[in-house]
């Protein structure tokens, strides 16, 4: 027979990976919007207050199960580990967001819509993590969480890589600008996917490691 804090796992659960849906489509409009020089910030604030608000609610959940049913250690770690990757999750939709007002105050849109290869490798790789983090949410998958921590490694050398690159040069072009703010904001949602592998390890195994 199921326990009724099983159930509400269960709810738990469910509410934590909607908001990896949301969070993933966030970072996917947001940088689409910048790649092709479209304004995307109403978009995704709609998503970044979506996501907040899915955050609080799994929040006040996870609270309601620990006074109601006092879980054990094993169920605990669950929660305790749902609350931590809702909130890695708003952060990606509040960087997500961030990106997309960035670009929209800082160019022409239109202007700048060709970045730095470096960029663009680096915005594949962050999606790449993003989407790899919610999948292995949802398969409770400790290995692929665990995979994030080499790529994590490539978004921090793409990003050291652009660094250098605009420390060469002088200009003090808008596009510039933008894109290294840009840069910075990618770098900060790979940091978050890996807290979010950290999680997902604690979760199936009980196993506490440091994925950065």
């Amino acid at each position: 027979m199921s326990r009724l804090l099983d159930v509400g796992l269960e709810q738990l659960t469910v509410m934590v990976y909607r908001m990896g849906e949301v969070a993933e489509k966030a970072v996917d409009v947001s940088v689409r919007g910048f790649m092709n020089g479209k304004d995307a910030t109403a978009a995704v604030r709609e998503f970044s207050d979506i996501l907040a608000a899915m955050t609080v609610e799994v929040e006040n959940k996870a609270f309601e199960l620990i006074v109601k049913y006092q879980p054990v250690a094993s169920d605990l770690r669950i929660i305790n580990s749902y609350m931590k990757i809702a909130y890695d999750f708003e952060r990606y939709g509040r960087y997500a967001w961030d990106i997309s007002f960035t670009h929209k105050k800082l160019t022409g849109l239109e202007k700048c819509i060709h970045p730095p290869d470096t960029i663009q490798k680096l915005i594949d790789t962050v999606c790449e993590m993003v989407s790899k983090s919610v999948q292995a949410l949802k398969h409770n998958d400790g290995e692929m969480a665990k995979s994030l921590a080499s790529t994590e490694r490539k978004a921090d050398e793409l990003y050291f890589a652009y660094l250098d690159q605009i420390a060469e040069t002088t200009t003090q072009d808008k596009c510039v600008m933008c894109n290294l703010l840009v840069s910075r904001f990618l770098e900060r949602i790979a940091d978050h996917t890996t807290y979010v592998g950290e999680a997902i390890v604690y979760i199936s195994t009980g196993e506490k490691i440091s994925l950065r």
